[in-house]
């Protein structure tokens, strides 16, 4: 299978991730997942939350292996964590973004919410980064996510899916707009060889 072109990562959502993974592991662990990952010129300076392009889409998935191999067996419980905490960085800071300014969701059946919050997602990423091609599909038993310019995985290779984070922020994109938790399984990765990663919303815990 042929390399997917390596975009960029504007710096908004590097910031992003940063602030969500210092809130998690603290400022010592993220300095030192940086420094593994080749990216020491963000501790202590942290982007500016603008669309400017900052990093390659291969150095963000360093820095997403780089934590899942520090903190080894925990590592994809921590990724998701900082997803969830990233997502929620993103209402607080990027609503405008996301389109989630006014938004009514209440009214809405719990099946659209869902869909409403991932197509916020992914029209999100888009506006970020025209390269991004992310989308909703909901034709079978299961909403699910997609992205085919996934940048957690550009670059890695794995026999299991390796979107830690990606689900963490789905999950708590997901319990946010429904005020449930659902499972979110990765059923196909780019890292597998897949031609795009694939998230479904499963079943409500609880």
């Amino acid at each position: 299978m042929a390399e997917r072109k390596d975009t960029m990562i504007v710096n908004a959502l590097v910031r992003q991730a940063l602030t969500s993974a210092q809130e998690v592991m603290g400022e010592n662990g993220l300095n030192a997942v940086l420094r593994a990952s080749g990216l020491e010129r963000f501790i202590g300076a942290f982007p500016p939350s603008d669309l400017e392009p900052s990093i390659q889409a291969s150095q963000y998935a360093k820095l997403n292996q780089a934590i899942e191999e520090f903190y080894g067996r925990g590592g994809r419980g921590m990724l998701k964590r900082i997803g969830k905490a990233s997502f929620q960085y993103a209402v607080r800071e990027q609503a405008a973004l996301l389109g989630l300014a006014g938004v009514a969701l209440k009214l809405l059946p719990e099946k659209q919410k869902i869909k409403f919050i991932l197509n916020s997602m992914a029209g999100a990423l888009k506006k970020s980064n025209p390269q991004v091609e992310a989308s909703v599909d909901d034709s079978g038993a299961r909403i699910a996510y997609l992205e085919s310019t996934c940048a957690i995985c550009q670059g890695r290779h794995s026999e299991t899916p390796v979107c830690h984070l990606y689900a963490g922020s789905i999950s708590e994109a997901v319990q946010w707009a429904t005020g449930k938790e659902f499972e979110i399984v990765e059923t196909h990765c780019c890292a597998k060889g897949d031609p795009y990663c694939r998230f479904e919303v499963g079943e409500a815990r609880g």
